[in-house]
């Protein structure tokens, strides 16, 4: 039971390391389209091939591990220079990726391999390589119990036969973590004429047998064309569990066995003469290379300080260590507020002391989940590459910021976002190769993935240099549908915020790609459950960018903790620029403007107070929060500031799910709970609140939610700057 939960858990690690390499190969892949004399590209494709291959036959993936053998003959037909990169061989290679993807999560039951698609693939590489490549391979005989054994198919190879000398001895931990020395064996009989002899000296008393170890050396002479580095990668998944030497000499030379085992009992300190001698293992164990976060295809770990550099840990641990630090924050907070009361010095020394190890186990509980969101952007690739061949035009994905870090929990559910504003760029924005020469751009366009940090949050954009969006074909649109009137004196912003509706699409048919007014209100419902915004910029001939204001973490931030009569607020730290203290007097000379003067420059504010409707009277001194915001500095009013405070953030409920300046509340130390404000939303509903008034509206022509809230921010103009005076006498 022991052996089945152990291979349970390395197939598990098998496929996680698997969709790392596929989403690897896919990227490498469509670098290898574009530059096919490359042979280092060629290289890490192969290697990658024959990781998958290794690693699928060491842990029972036999299906998956004989089809990627047959793509990996063919990038080894091109490494030998006997095959040329052609986009067909690409395209041909990512449709396979496909299936193999099938097969790593056919044992999970979320997905079926399509055994017609895998056939009428090895067809087309039959075709392609003249029948080398997916030809079927006769395994080697089965050596269990030989001494001897001779044998395997000549090899394929054309080139020179060279005789190589390999003397292989298992560690002790080898077998223990799922590795079958005997398959190894049998991989290098594919590779040209084997004959081998087992050394059984190691072996020692039967009462004193493992089972779970593999005493057995062997001593192999191997006729082939392979190189020293093909051979060595038929161990690349044991090489650091076992004695290993490969060299090249003649069939008939060769030690006995008896010097794989004196070698091995030399490296053996305090061996004596009456010992068994067992084989050495020199560097990490296996399991540390599969609980290791896989390097890239193609870079082997060198030492013993980089494999152990990282390692695997289940994301649901991961939440739940954040979850449990998010628990100690709240009964550290409370704790602060009893030594607050408490005249007992040391009460208030540990008090102190235990903030202190919290804030920095909180700080490195988070640095844990943070993660670059390259990953995410570079499997966006292969969407760019199969939607530009089905849509007949020619794309370039570009990257930039991919070092950018957020929090897994950010990155998980950004996917389906992101994919559907390609796909709607892809579609709708970017013309033709004939339009675009008829507009005088270049017939290759361009889709630009970008992120940046901004104070507590990420900005995510995604841009074209493609047709824009047809503002006018928008407006009219959103009258049919009855979103606003024909007269209405919308501004570009608001127009463009339509595309977020249910079911709005400017499309005059439906395509495989879009036209059914779906993809978008995704983006909107995604981006609005991770208390973010969105922001439409486009210029007709020019292109659009769709920029999504993401924060950085869903779980715990640091804030400052403010009083309004006798509510609570917090406001994230990193949106907070200063404080500045506003008196009844200076209020009252600003004539019913709600602006301050912060060292010569005008700064608009807005009353919590009134937009809150605190019916309590506001004191004599009240304070002004300078935030920083899009549409620039403004002052959030509040009766107090109360110091700063570790938050963790809890969800309102879906009842609050439409209310946008609130991001979400948390628990104080006295167990009074604290709404949690977002600075942003805050100053955008403000904006919006103005112009309607200027306009002499009473409500936007957007249509409002059944809730009665304006439909999100994304319809407030970001080129509006503040100006003296924006947000006066704002208020809900």
């Amino acid at each position: 039971m022991a052996i089945e939960n152990n291979m349970d858990q390395f197939r598990h690690g098998f496929r996680e390391e698997a969709r790392e390499l596929l989403v690897e190969l896919e990227s490498v892949l469509l670098e290898l389209n574009e530059q096919p004399g490359n042979e280092g590209l060629v290289g890490r494709v192969f290697r990658a091939l024959h990781t998958i291959k290794g690693s699928g036959a060491m842990f029972g993936f036999d299906a998956l591990a004989a089809f990627a053998h047959k793509l990996e003959n063919a990038f080894d037909e091109v490494r030998k220079g006997r095959l040329a990169v052609t986009p067909e061989l690409v395209d041909l290679t990512l449709s396979a990726l496909d299936q193999i993807r099938a097969m790593v999560e056919e044992g999970d039951g979320t997905s079926a391999v399509d055994p017609q698609a895998c056939e009428e693939i090895l067809a087309q590489l039959r075709r392609l390589t003249g029948g080398v490549a997916a030809a079927v391979v006769t395994s080697a005989p089965e050596t269990s119990g030989q001494t001897e054994s001779s044998g395997g198919p000549a090899p394929s190879d054309a080139g020179t036969e060279q005789v190589w000398r390999i003397r292989f001895a298992p560690g002790p931990d080898l077998m223990r973590y799922g590795a079958d020395p005997l398959l190894l064996v049998r991989e290098l009989g594919r590779m040209g004429q084997l004959t081998l002899k087992a050394s059984t000296a190691g072996i020692p008393p039967l009462a004193d047998v493992e089972p779970q170890r593999c005493y057995v050396s062997w001593e192999l002479t191997l006729a082939t064309t392979a190189t020293a580095d093909t051979i060595r990668d038929v161990f690349i998944f044991v090489e650091d569990s076992c004695e290993l030497a490969i060299e090249p000499g003649e069939e008939e030379a060769g030690s006995a066995p008896e010097k794989i085992a004196a070698t091995a009992g030399e490296a053996k300190p305090g061996a004596t003469a009456g010992e068994s001698p067992r084989p050495v293992c020199e560097g990490d164990r296996i399991a540390k290379a599969l609980e290791e976060k896989r390097l890239s295809p193609g870079r082997r770990a060198t030492d013993q300080s980089d494999t152990a550099a990282s390692l695997r840990v289940p994301a649901a641990r991961l939440d739940q260590l954040v979850d449990l630090v998010g628990e100690l924050v709240t009964v550290q907070a409370r704790l602060n507020e009893v030594a607050a009361r408490s005249t007992d010095a040391d009460v208030q020394a540990v008090s102190e002391e235990i903030e202190r190890l919290t804030s920095a186990l909180r700080e490195n509980s988070m640095t844990l989940r943070m993660l670059p969101i390259r990953a995410t952007f570079e499997k966006f690739r292969r969407l760019v590459h199969d939607l530009a061949r089905d849509l007949g035009k020619s794309v370039e994905l570009t990257v930039d910021g991919a070092e950018t870090e957020l929090d897994k929990t950010v990155i998980d559910q950004l996917g389906d976002p992101l994919m559907h504003l390609i796909r709607n760029s892809m579609d709708h924005g970017i013309e033709s190769p004939e339009q675009r020469a008829g507009a005088g751009k270049k017939p290759a366009a361009r889709i630009h993935l970008s992120a940046r940090h901004s104070g507590a949050s990420v900005l995510i954009a995604v841009s074209d240099d493609g047709a824009g969006i047809d503002a006018e074909a928008v407006r009219q649109r959103a009258v049919e549908r009855g979103l606003t009137t024909a007269d209405a004196p919308l501004t570009d912003t608001e127009i463009f915020s339509f595309i977020f509706e249910a079911g709005f699409s400017t499309a005059k048919q439906v395509t495989d790609v879009s036209g059914r007014g779906v993809g978008m209100d995704v983006v909107r419902q995604k981006v609005e459950s991770l208390r973010g915004s969105i922001d439409i910029a486009s210029r007709r001939g020019q292109g659009t960018t769709v920029t999504l204001r993401l924060p950085l973490t869903l779980a715990i931030i640091d804030g400052l903790l403010v009083r309004v009569g006798e509510a609570f607020f917090v406001l994230p730290l990193a949106s907070t620029l200063e404080c500045i203290e506003l008196t009844r007097n200076e209020a009252e000379q600003a004539n019913g403007k709600q602006v301050a003067n912060v060292r010569g420059q005008i700064v608009p504010y807005i009353r919590l107070r009134q937009y809150f409707a605190v019916e309590t009277a506001a004191p004599e001194r009240e304070q002004i929060m300078v935030v920083e915001a899009d549409e620039g500095r403004c002052g959030l009013v509040v009766d107090e500031v109360l110091g700063e405070c570790q938050t963790v953030i809890r969800n309102l409920g879906r009842l609050y799910r439409h209310v946008q300046v609130v991001s979400g509340a948390t628990i104080l130390g006295n167990g009074t709970v604290a709404l949690i404000l977002d600075p942003q939303r805050l100053v955008q509903e403000a904006v919006r609140a103005k112009m309607q008034r200027e306009r002499g509206r009473a409500t936007s022509p957007v249509r409002e939610r059944e809730t009665g809230h304006a439909r999100d921010s994304t319809a407030l103009p970001r080129s509006d700057r503040w100006g003296a005076g924006a947000v006066a006498g704002a208020s809900v």
